[in-house]
């Protein structure tokens, strides 16, 4: 594990200068798709925090105000910057990387950005050190309330141990919101030795169905994607190393619920969004399946119910019914389609 960790500091401390001396755009991404708050508070972020900044996607969701952000991996800061402005003056954003040079400029800016958002004294920590063991850092059980991350489990060489103490910081009913690359199939052997392989995110991206058994073992039996994106590598010597696999961008969607089903369960529950989510007036996304028009009533899969209901979303939304009735399988055919209480058919959980 320690070589692979080498590896990465090297690339990222010392081979790269910034994000266009990345061979491929695969930890690059453009900013146009995130939401407006966020890309708001971005024109605020330190143009150096920016520069040397690596990421593939905009793992920030929604509603922060005065909560625990941590960000894994968090490089020179950017999201954990954004963060910070988000979760506001009484919330908190930690960020973790075990990039020397990379922490070094996120530390520097600290006071810096704590006066550009008017703040009387920072809200930001940093440290030093592995996404694979945060209790090292003095991470306490059940003290986080999301955990992002932006391209960066991919370059865990443990990443069940990532999952694992991902599930022990959140609190119950906390999130983890990240983006990263992923593979539609197994690399072939020796991809994540490769150094430019791994520090371009390729070496070490997930097959997309050992990262469904890895979330399940670490106590998530049922997580959702957000957005899923292909990714053109644009690079010869680099597509032969790859071969035929596929890489996609996705954000990942997951909550601490110990009400989770491995699969979509009917009890005939309705849920209504409230449209109370700033930012989302009119409808609001849990999914890359699930949009939720305002006042408009869906049927939905117990996972579901239980997602905006035993989360912090729950005062954006109104279930009606619980699990005291079970009526089989949830019906997964009928999309995204919007029902009124006591209709058949509902959105896809699966």
């Amino acid at each position: 594990m320690s070589d692979i960790h080498e590896q990465v500091k090297e690339y990222y401390g010392k081979r790269l200068s910034g994000s266009g001396d990345l061979a491929t755009s695969a930890c690059c991404c453009s900013t146009d798709s995130a939401p407006v708050q966020v890309r708001e508070v971005l024109g605020d972020i330190a143009p150096e925090i920016k520069d040397r900044f690596y990421g593939c996607g905009s793992p920030l969701p929604p509603l922060l105000e005065g909560l625990t952000v941590l960000d894994l991996g968090c490089g020179t800061g950017r999201d954990v910057y954004v963060a910070s402005q988000l979760v506001g003056e009484g919330g908190r954003a930690i960020g973790v990387d075990m990039t020397a040079e990379q922490i070094a400029i996120a530390e520097k800016y600290r006071d810096e950005q704590a006066q550009r958002f008017g703040y009387a004294r920072s809200n930001v920590e940093f440290h030093q050190g592995y996404i694979e063991d945060l209790a090292a850092l003095g991470i306490e059980d059940g003290s986080v309330d999301v955990v992002i991350s932006n391209c960066v489990i991919n370059l865990s060489p443990a990443k069940e141990q990532v999952f694992s103490e991902v599930y022990r910081v959140l609190r119950p009913g906390g999130e983890l919101y990240f983006s990263d690359v992923f593979a539609d199939r197994r690399l072939p052997a020796g991809a994540a030795d490769d150094p430019v392989l791994l520090g371009e995110c390729l070496g070490g991206a997930l097959y997309v169905e050992d990262f469904r058994r890895l979330l399940a073992q670490a106590g998530w039996p049922d997580f959702r994607y957000t957005d899923i994106s292909p990714i053109a590598l644009g690079d010869k010597e680099i597509e032969a190393k790859v071969g035929m696999v596929g890489f996609t961008s996705r954000t990942v969607r997951a909550f601490k619920l110990a009400t989770l089903e491995d699969i979509c369960e009917d009890y005939g529950q309705v849920a209504y969004y409230r449209g109370t989510i700033p930012g989302y007036p009119h409808s609001f996304d849990l999914d890359d399946h699930h949009r939720f028009f305002t006042g408009k009533p869906m049927l939905v899969c117990g996972n579901t119910a239980a997602m905006i209901e035993e989360s912090r979303y729950a005062l954006a939304f109104s279930v009606v019914g619980d699990r005291s009735v079970h009526y089989g399988p949830f019906d997964c055919s009928g999309g995204g389609r919007t029902a009124t209480p006591g209709a058949d058919g509902g959105a896809c959980c699966c």
